[in-house]
């Protein structure tokens, strides 16, 4: 008797076994899905940073201007400064970008391989 039950549990073991490993490889699939989409959304927002400080570049350049010519040397200075300030952000919020489109890309390639990893029997 002993023995039947300790065949019949090594057979269930047996065969539930490929059933939980595919499961946890289908979570793998699912974790990347979310990394993609949540670097995705950083990119969006890295977009939306870098559109928004080319704009006030671009203002704060013609305020310089502007400045320079009414002869108003400290509101220049003010406005140089921002410049400077926002083309830091800038620099910053492209560099972040360029580094999320390098984790979407890899995050691709994980699931893709998640995925044959999970097709193959």
């Amino acid at each position: 008797m002993r023995r039947l039950f300790a065949v019949f549990a090594v057979l269930a073991l047996a065969v539930s076994a490929p059933r939980v490993l595919s499961a946890q490889d289908s979570s793998a699939v699912k974790q990347g899905h979310k990394e993609v989409r949540r670097d995705r959304r950083e990119l969006r927002g890295d977009r939306k940073d870098i559109r928004h400080d080319t704009r006030d570049i671009r203002q704060d350049r013609r305020d310089v201007r502007q400045d320079l010519k009414q002869g108003d040397t400290t509101d220049a200075r003010r406005d140089a400064r921002d410049l400077r300030q926002d083309a830091r952000d800038r620099r910053h919020d492209v560099r972040d970008a360029r580094r999320d489109r390098r984790d979407v890309r890899q995050d691709r390639k994980d699931v893709r391989q998640d995925q044959k990893k999970d097709s193959t029997p």
